[in-house]
């Protein structure tokens, strides 16, 4: 790194540093992000070969950090959905369409009679009941599930150590804000649905079996807090939690079943000095007293919702990012998106405590006019200068 890359790498971190500790950064920091699939087709690669062939990675974040001047990387390589793990493992959770998206099926492992075992032991009733029928490669013999896993775990952390280091380099080479290591989880009712018993299956749950799918959570809670605490214990390291069933539930549904735990596990890892990054996903505008509740500051990623009130609402003490509506990169002008963007800045970045971001990562890139995202970004870290 040369002296001036490092003098902006210092710059960008030191933004959200002082976000965190609820102090005024110089300007705001810009984020926009990019999910592989959309990166890899904005390098004018094959995505399905790429996903397959993890050296081509690099190429494909260096071609996105010399277009998209942002302040952290805008494209993270596909480690957690990894290809190559979940053929060896025959999983039915996450599976590769013909064009090389990876997708999650709407699968369950358990059900609903099987509730008083997973109550009583989680962990063993994952392990021994749940994970052999959501993956077929868990199925088999006791030899041939140990084989199959240990050539998962193999593939995984190859695949994961060189993606690793690549997206290192890239982090150095474009001089991105460095973070510390943090974790990744889910609030426990989300967990519950996405894989134990379904969206489906929870929303019928609800209904049939309420006391058992909140025993359920409460069951899972201390496995998640343990998911998500990393290996530095600090604000900068950041536990990322994407919210998904609440926005699908009446507001007595979301205060039974959703609120407590969720508000456990956020407590834990404040408790434990770790900061926390939420992705709020659809419209949580019900819900925003609660969220005012929570331990802070919290970055929080908006989906939807009306920016001045949720700046009204949550602004003095967390930290809100999203908000920017990513369809209309795709439909209206340069300039018409350029004003979208100062019209939030204005709205949002007064007292400090935002990051400028879109409302979700581009899935694809049929989805967005890239120029439109650039001259967005270009403009935002101009003008939202304090």
């Amino acid at each position: 790194m040369n002296s001036e890359t490092v003098k902006l790498q210092e710059e960008r971190t030191q933004l959200f540093k002082d976000l965190y500790r609820g102090q005024m950064p110089k300007r705001v920091p810009v984020r926009a992000g990019l999910t592989s699939e959309a990166g890899i087709a904005y390098a004018g690669k094959d995505i399905k070969t790429v996903h397959w062939r993890t050296a081509e990675f690099y190429d494909v974040m260096a071609y996105l950090g010399e277009r998209l001047i942002v302040d952290s990387a805008p494209m993270k390589p596909h480690v957690m959905r990894n290809p190559y793990r979940y053929q060896v493992l025959g999983a039915k959770t996450i599976v590769m369409n013909k064009e090389g998206y990876v997708q999650h099926p709407e699968v369950h492992g358990l059900e609903p009679e099987e509730y008083p075992d997973f109550i009583a032991d989680p962990h063993r009733c994952i392990l021994e009941t749940i994970l052999p029928r959501l993956y077929e490669g868990l199925n088999q013999s006791p030899v041939q599930n140990a084989l199959n896993l240990t050539k998962a775990y193999k593939v995984y952390k190859d695949q994961a150590m060189a993606l690793g280091a690549d997206y290192a380099k890239i982090i150095d080479r474009f001089g991105y804000a460095k973070s510390v290591p943090g974790g990744f989880t889910e609030a426990p009712l989300d967990y519950v649905a996405d894989f134990i018993r379904s969206f489906s299956g929870v929303s019928k749950d609800m209904r049939r079996h309420p006391q058992e799918l909140m025993d359920a959570a409460e069951a899972v809670l201390p496995i998640l807090i343990n998911q998500g605490l990393g290996p530095v214990r600090t604000i900068d390291a950041r536990v990322f939690m994407p919210l998904h069933m609440a926005p699908f539930m009446n507001t007595k549904q979301f205060e039974k079943f959703y609120w407590p735990t969720f508000k456990k596990i956020v407590e834990a890892f404040y408790a434990a000095g770790m900061g926390v990054d939420l992705f709020v996903e659809q419209d949580w505008m019900r819900y925003l007293d609660y969220l005012k509740e929570l331990p802070g500051p919290i970055v929080m990623r908006f989906e939807y919702g009306d920016p001045k009130i949720i700046k009204e609402k949550l602004g003095d003490k967390h930290i809100v990012s999203g908000l920017y509506p990513i369809s209309i990169l795709k439909t209206e002008s340069k300039q018409a998106c350029i004003d979208k963007a100062k019209e939030l800045v204005d709205i949002l970045a007064p007292g400090g405590g935002y990051i400028f971001d879109i409302d979700k990562e581009v899935l694809s890139l049929g989805s967005v006019n890239m120029d439109n995202l650039i001259a967005v970004t270009n403009f935002v870290r101009e003008y939202g200068v304090y």
